[in-house]
């Protein structure tokens, strides 16, 4: 039995390469450094319980002694110090 196939619509196939442009795909691989300093950089003010804040601030405190690598590990500690500075702001 074979199986059957199923093509894209056209405005499917072009929403996909209208993405790609803009969030290219890396040529080189990206570390999850890399991908959380991208994310960073693209944050947006809005509201956001202080208790998800603290949850992502003591995960981050994990990684940052237990993460793969130095570069992980200094994001993790950059992040948290962000997230705790945003709380004490608010």
């Amino acid at each position: 039995m074979t199986t059957p196939t199923f093509s894209q619509p056209h405005r499917d196939r072009a929403l996909g390469r209208g993405v790609a442009q803009v969030i290219p795909t890396p040529t080189t691989p990206v570390s999850p450094a890399d991908r959380a300093a991208a994310a960073l950089a693209a944050l947006e003010t809005v509201p956001v319980h202080v208790g998800v804040l603290q949850a992502a601030v003591a995960l981050l405190d994990d990684v940052a002694h237990t993460g793969p690598d130095d570069a992980v590990q200094a994001a993790a500690r950059a992040t948290a110090e962000r997230l705790r500075t945003a709380m004490s702001a608010g």
